[in-house]
């Protein structure tokens, strides 16, 4: 039986699928990867054991696996294209409402 990794800190979710009658394991920086179990242990177990393997045989081939999601820095800048129209709204809502355009949005979003 292969290992999980040690020190794992990838994203990882299970959900049920209707269409394959089984729960699915799905890892985020690795998302041509998947795992069927029925039970939604067993997929979480399964995917960590995929994950695992791949990590390791990128390693063995001089490659860098993915750094997690939950180890990067974010500067919380990040740019929206929006229709002239959307932003001309939402423009007006923010001088409505007495705040920036950039904390009416940055609200919306949270």
């Amino acid at each position: 039986m292969k290992k999980i990794l040690k020190n794992d800190h990838y994203v990882y979710r299970e959900f049920w699928s209707e269409e394959d009658g089984q729960y699915v394991g799905l890892c985020a920086e690795f998302p041509s990867l998947s795992w069927l179990a029925d039970t939604p242990e067993k997929a979480l177990q399964g995917i960590r054991k995929i994950v695992a393997e791949t990590v390791k045989d990128m390693q063995a081939n001089g490659e860098s696996p993915p750094e997690p999601i939950t180890s990067r820095k974010y500067s919380g800048k990040f740019m929206v294209r929006v229709p002239p129209e959307v932003h001309r709204r939402l423009v007006l809502k923010a001088a409505e409402e007495n705040v920036s355009l950039n904390r009416l949005v940055s609200a919306k979003l949270s």
